[in-house]
């Protein structure tokens, strides 16, 4: 553990790919910033905005990222630290080797520095209507009770916060394929699983049928191995697998697939 002298001389070196606008090419710089115990990634980068001066002395523009909750909630400080795409809210200094490499995910369009265009996720979710609707039932009263077990699988489905992660580590999310991503695996899943929600579950299995669904996943399972919140994704892809092949059975066969 450091002590308080330690803290007063220790630095931190981190070297941060940036980009002035979507348009422009990305280029290295270097900082180095004061050292404190139990600092974040996101502590170094706001100790950059407070003096934006580079390794050299330079001064320069601050860096650019977003942040929100700052407790693993929001998603939106997601990006690539020494290799690895993770939340710069929960990662700490002192569990990285230095030079602390930082990227911005290059799944998604970057917009300035760390900051990522996210809209195809949501895009994603439209396609494969990841949502319940209820519209007009307000006064039915009540709906039905999920089972336990259901519900405890549901409430691990629900932790997902669309921070893109699982897609950046995804080797078949690129510009070559039009593969949704992993997490509309268990965002299916969670709404196929509710009790009002599987009465449309057919429409989202046949929504996830066509081009860049259930058939753009090469079953890497990179994404279970980073997904912040350990939500079981390749659990969720061998059940929406299923559902579909019970689905292309039932339409082949001419059978009732509602």
């Amino acid at each position: 553990m450091a002590t308080a002298t330690d803290e007063k001389t220790k630095t931190i070196h981190l070297v941060i790919e940036r980009q002035h606008d979507p348009d422009s090419e990305p280029y290295q710089e270097e900082f180095t910033v004061p050292y404190r115990s139990n600092m974040n990634v996101i502590s170094a980068l706001m100790a950059i905005r407070e003096n934006p001066v580079n390794k050299n002395g330079q001064e320069t523009s601050p860096v650019q990222w977003e942040m929100s909750c700052l407790e693993e909630v929001c998603g939106i400080c997601s990006m690539v630290i020494n290799g690895v795409p993770q939340q710069a809210c929960s990662t700490l200094i002192d569990e990285l080797e230095q030079p602390i490499q930082i990227k911005p995910m290059r799944t998604f369009p970057v917009v300035r520095d760390l900051i990522i265009d996210r809209d195809n996720m949501f895009d994603s979710l439209k396609q494969v209507k990841a949502w319940i609707p209820i519209d007009g039932t307000y006064d039915l009263g009540p709906g039905p009770r999920m089972n336990e077990n259901k519900r405890l699988m549901a409430y691990e489905l629900s932790k997902c916060f669309t921070c893109g992660i699982c897609l950046e580590a995804c080797p078949n999310v690129n510009d070559k394929n039009e593969f949704l991503g992993p997490f509309v695996f268990p965002q299916v899943r969670l709404k196929n699983a509710h009790p009002t929600g599987e009465m449309n579950k057919s429409d989202r299995i046949e929504a996830f049928m066509e081009d860049g669904g259930l058939q753009g996943c090469g079953n890497a399972q990179n994404c279970v191995q980073v997904c912040p919140k350990g939500i079981p994704i390749t659990t969720s892809i061998a059940a929406v697998n299923r559902e579909a092949t019970l689905q292309a059975f039932k339409g082949f066969f001419g059978s009732d697939n509602k």
